[in-house]
């Protein structure tokens, strides 16, 4: 067993972290920022967006059980690649759709796996590939939020549900039990 980790955004962490929760392999997803300029950025500062860090999620995973590869492609199908700086009604370069590749080979395997899931879009895929910055953990109420006070939020409620049906749909056999 090797564990990896990606750093990838799709929008609200929220709805990102409860979708990888669910697959099979992951041992592990933090939201957190990246991709600013702030030092040490607060939710606050982040939703304003002025920091320009993105709502990021990093997950833990191993790669016996979960390829990068298949990682990305599960991240393509379970928000919108194609929309610029936004997710639905969550606006501003903070929720941008983007890849962080934490080495040579995450790169790659982060080009290939844009060209290979445009077939699944009608407008053309506008994530970006970014060079990975400092992390910052979200705080701490952010994390594990669909577990718990996710499951009380109508944003939430509205949004993750499709996310984690499109999950069950596309990817039945790498969904946990």
């Amino acid at each position: 067993m090797t564990q990896q980790t990606a750093i990838i955004a799709g929008g609200c962490f929220w709805c990102t972290e409860a979708v990888f929760n669910d697959v099979i392999g992951v041992s592990k997803v933090e939201s957190g920022y990246i991709g600013g300029t702030t030092e040490n950025p607060t939710y606050k500062q982040v939703c304003s967006g002025t920091t320009g860090h993105a709502e990021a999620i990093r997950v833990t995973f191993d790669d016996e059980q979960l390829s990068y590869a298949d990682l990305l492609d599960i991240f393509f199908a379970t928000h919108d690649p194609t929309q610029l700086n936004r997710q639905g009604n969550d606006v501003g370069t903070q929720y941008r759709s983007a890849i962080f590749p934490l080495d040579a080979v995450q790169q790659v395997e982060a080009e290939a796996a844009m060209s290979r899931n445009q077939a699944n879009w009608p407008s053309t895929i506008v994530t970006t590939i970014e060079e990975p910055t400092t992390w910052y953990p979200a705080e701490d109420y952010h994390q594990e939020y669909w577990q718990g006070e996710g499951q009380r939020n109508p944003y939430c409620l509205a949004v993750i549900p499709p996310k984690l049906q499109k999950l069950r749909k596309s990817f039945a056999a790498r969904v946990k039990a």
